[in-house]
Parts: structure tokens; C-alpha cells; sequence
């Protein structure tokens, strides 16, 4: 048998949350440059929500991503400069 190695599987938690999400924040983008909207979220949705977004987005004439991007940017505002 081989050894077993200290390296974290695909779903391992990491120590520190709050510095892991921020990490991704700094990565810049295959050119260089850092992009405005460089992280990337994925879910599991149902078909039927899925075309219920793509219908909306179209009738609003704007991507999927732009309208989630609002939609999340509207429901989690950034509350940084509340803090004392």
C-alpha cells in the first residue's frame, strides 16, 4: 500500500474562511490585467428555473450574468463601511 498524504481532498474546508474567499479577490485575470467580476460562482438550479432566468434576462435585453449580478448585488449590499 502507499502512504497517505497530508494534501486536502476537493471538498476540504479551509482553516481560515474569511482570508480564503478574500484570496480570490487579487487573482488577476490569464492577461495580466484584473477584471472587475473575476470570481466565479457556480450552482445547481433546476431546468425550469433556468429558463424562467434566461426568459427574464432576455425580456429585460440583458445578459444572465448582469441580472444575477444585480440581483445579488441588491439582496447582500456592501455593509464594509458600517463597521466600526
Amino acid at each position: 500500500m502507499t502512504a497517505r498524504t497530508d494534501k486536502r481532498g476537493f471538498a476540504a474546508r479551509p482553516a481560515d474562511p474569511e482570508g480564503w474567499i478574500r484570496a480570490g479577490d487579487a487573482r488577476p485575470a490569464r492577461d495580466g490585467a484584473v477584471t472587475a467580476h473575476s470570481a466565479r460562482l457556480t450552482i445547481d438550479i433546476t431546468p425550469e428555473l433556468r429558463g424562467r432566468i434566461k426568459i427574464a434576462a432576455i425580456r429585460r435585453g440583458i445578459t444572465v450574468a448582469d441580472m444575477l449580478r444585480d440581483l445579488l448585488a441588491r439582496e447582500f449590499p456592501d455593509i464594509s463601511g458600517d463597521r466600526p
